[in-house]
């Protein structure tokens, strides 16, 4: 799979050129999800994409509109993809209520995903887009 969107920043497209197909196929998956979610949120507005921890980052640019999501390959097993928000945030426990047997987590801190098989597209995506506007949602 090739990126849809552009890469802005190419030591983003390099970390995703290092990855072994299967993982970069659903990373890239990923990516383009979570691109176009905030697309598709005009209170998201922009979002920028540059690494955190060497891991493809993704945060609303303006303030205080969500929470930044990174996407990596999970380290402890090479079949999996993650993905990562703040541990502090209540979007686990959020996610686990909305979708009770779709994911897999690691904690409070991801959603675990096989590269292997599709991925739960309609659940992931409105997560996504729960993640890009956390603190909109907090306010209300």
């Amino acid at each position: 799979m090739k990126a849809i969107h552009k890469f802005d920043d190419s030591s983003v497209r390099q970390v995703f050129e290092g990855y072994d197909k299967p993982v970069r196929d659903c990373l890239f998956q990923l990516r383009e999800m979570i691109l176009d979610e905030a697309g598709r949120h005009p209170e998201i507005g922009e979002v920028r994409e540059t690494l955190k921890w060497g891991q493809p980052s993704y945060l609303p640019v303006r303030p205080r509109i969500g929470t930044t999501l990174r996407i990596d390959s999970v380290r402890s097993n090479a079949g999996q993809v993650g993905v990562y928000f703040t541990c502090n945030s209540t979007l686990a426990d959020d996610f686990r209520q909305l979708y009770p047997g779709v994911f897999e987590y690691d904690g409070r801190r991801a959603i675990l995903l096989s590269v292997d098989g599709p991925l739960p597209e309609q659940a992931l995506r409105h997560c996504i887009a729960l993640a890009l506007t956390y603190h909109l949602n907090k306010k209300q």
